[in-house]
């Protein structure tokens, strides 16, 4: 069995453009994902899926800097590329994780996948229904069921976001993990807007000196101490829809 966790990146975005190489501690944005991604237990490998075109170099160049395997396929066609790249490395199960959430926690991520084998499930996520803060999201499922996806799937939002047709079909045997901690769903540790941006650079402004490096202090519960300590924090990226995204594209298609 091979595992391999697959993180989508590019430098367009509609609202906050060359997002992931924005800088918060002294490091890029999608640095803080690929190297959070590296400490996951539970995979074989790690790879960055970036669309064709010179713009995304950049984006490419990072990765494998950071020892990262990248893969380059369809820019819109998201669901193909994620389904080329695991094809390409012949895994078996596909972690999926974007390159905004800096604050990924790798514990939470060895979870889901220990979940989606543990119970035999086609698919495992952490957010159905959210319960966790929004940025500690990721999700796992078969490679039989990520082919089953790039193979049926015709909506356009279905091959924008990867996951929704699995997540949809009444076949799928689908997991949760829940979280353990009551009422933190509402916050918003992503980074999709400028508001977000102001917010995650205070935050790691008050994280605890080192944990670029540290990797116990990686634990969401330490962003989680530093934003209780400090509610105002979360007044600067409140207010916007956890399924904005997705809820456009579902009504374009």
């Amino acid at each position: 069995m091979t595992a391999v966790i697959i993180v989508q990146a590019r430098m367009n975005s509609t609202r906050l453009p060359g997002k992931v190489l924005k800088t918060l501690g002294g490091r890029t944005v999608l640095e803080h994902v690929l190297r959070r991604c590296q400490a996951i237990k539970g995979l074989d490998a790690v790879c960055c899926a970036v669309p064709q075109g010179g713009k995304n170099d950049p984006v490419a160049d990072l990765a494998k800097r950071l020892g990262v395997h990248v893969f380059r396929g369809s820019e819109n066609d998201v669901l193909d590329r994620y389904y080329q790249a695991a094809r390409d490395l012949r895994a078996d199960t596909v972690m999926r994780v974007t390159s905004d959430c800096p604050l990924l926690d790798p514990s939470v991520c060895a979870e889901v996948l220990a979940l989606l084998l543990r119970e035999g499930a086609d698919y495992a996520t952490n957010n159905m229904p959210p319960s966790w803060p929004h940025g500690l999201d990721c999700e796992a499922m078969t490679f039989a069921w990520l082919e089953r996806s790039a193979r049926e799937a015709q909506k356009p939002f279905e091959r924008e976001h990867v996951s929704q047709y699995v997540r949809n079909h009444a076949q799928a045997k689908q997991v949760n993990l829940p979280c353990p901690e009551a009422n933190v769903e509402p916050m918003r540790w992503t980074l999709d807007t400028p508001d977000d941006f102001v917010f995650l650079a205070a935050l790691f402004e008050r994280l605890p000196h080192g944990v670029d490096t540290d990797r116990a202090a990686w634990d969401w519960r330490v962003p989680l101490g530093v934003v209780r300590a400090d509610p105002v924090l979360m007044t600067f990226n409140a207010g916007q829809d956890r399924w904005e995204g997705l809820n456009k594209s579902m009504a374009e298609r």
